[in-house]
């Protein structure tokens, strides 16, 4: 029994959690992504849901719900392969220096910290190239960048402004990555010990309780660096070459004295709604494909 538990070696049992957690998280995205699309137009202050929507759909047509997908996939490629990956190795280190026994909460978020950092750094270009696809229709026409895709994106943002250029605003989203994954992973843990220990709910209601639970505090955690991290990204120079912010630090303590604390909770409901339903489809999918892969042996 404790040889069947025991973590396997080779190449395959090392690289397997970084495949599998990429591979949940572009599938989530694809479903994810219109809502996601929305969110930023709104913290964009392009008006509610239902108007973004609306005029998204009259003026650019159906297939602007979906501008950007090819950015928000090599996001997920990077991003959730990086930090579900470490994740899950980072956990397993730890269980083995505890013995074999379950982690207790306060580890679980330290590993979960950690993770959101690491992935947010390898995934910070791909979220920029994400961000500027997505705003590039709200901008006036002469700034408008016009990338074609993804790699576009990057090859002219690196071509533009320097390959430093990539990890612009890479402060905020590892500190939203890492606020989010704790929020996410603390949480969830929490919330599948108490559906399926104390209230006795089967596999199903339990994940999608604990996912939904788990969603609301990733994203009353992170919204707040999501909005600072989102207006650094977007940001123009004006006719003299000088941006609105110079910093996170200046762009959160201008947007506080602009609109008050609730300003940072700009789009919570669109956030919360497609953060929710992302984590949940993580989780189902992750957990689909590693029974397949258990069907072949893997």
């Amino acid at each position: 029994m404790g040889d069947k538990n025991k973590p396997k070696s080779g190449v395959w049992p090392t690289i397997k959690p970084f495949v599998n957690g990429g591979a949940s998280g572009m599938l989530a995205t694809c479903v994810i992504q219109p809502v996601d699309m929305i969110k930023v137009r709104i913290q964009l202050g392009q008006g509610s849901a239902a108007q973004v929507t609306r005029n998204m759909i009259k003026e650019e047509g159906i297939g602007a719900l979906y501008k950007g997908l090819s950015a928000g996939l090599l996001r997920q490629a990077t991003y959730t392969t990086a930090r579900l990956g470490s994740f899950r190795i980072l956990t397993n280190k730890a269980i083995e220096a505890n013995d074999g026994k379950p982690l207790p909460l306060y580890q679980k978020a330290l590993c979960g910290l950690t993770a959101g950092a690491i992935g947010a750094s390898v995934g910070s270009p791909a979220d920029l190239a994400l961000i500027r696809m997505q705003a590039d229709a709200t901008l006036p026409a002469a700034q408008r960048r016009h990338y074609t895709n993804a790699f576009h994106a990057l090859y002219r943002i690196v071509s533009d402004e320097g390959v430093l250029a990539l990890w612009k605003g890479a402060g905020p989203t590892v500190v939203r990555a890492m606020a989010l994954n704790m929020g996410m992973l603390a949480s969830y843990d929490q919330s599948v010990e108490f559906f399926k220990d104390s209230l006795g709910f089967g596999e199903a209601t339990t994940v999608l309780g604990a996912s939904s639970v788990s969603g609301f505090f990733a994203a009353a955690c992170s919204l707040p660096f999501d909005y600072v991290k989102t207006q650094i990204q977007k940001m123009q120079p004006d006719a003299q070459g000088k941006y609105p912010y110079t910093g996170s630090f200046d762009c959160a303590m201008k947007t506080l004295k602009a609109g008050g604390p609730l300003k940072f909770y700009t789009g919570f409901p669109v956030y919360c709604v497609r953060i929710a339903p992302h984590v949940m489809m993580t989780w189902i999918f992750l957990n689909q494909i590693q029974k397949l892969e258990a069907n072949f042996g893997l």
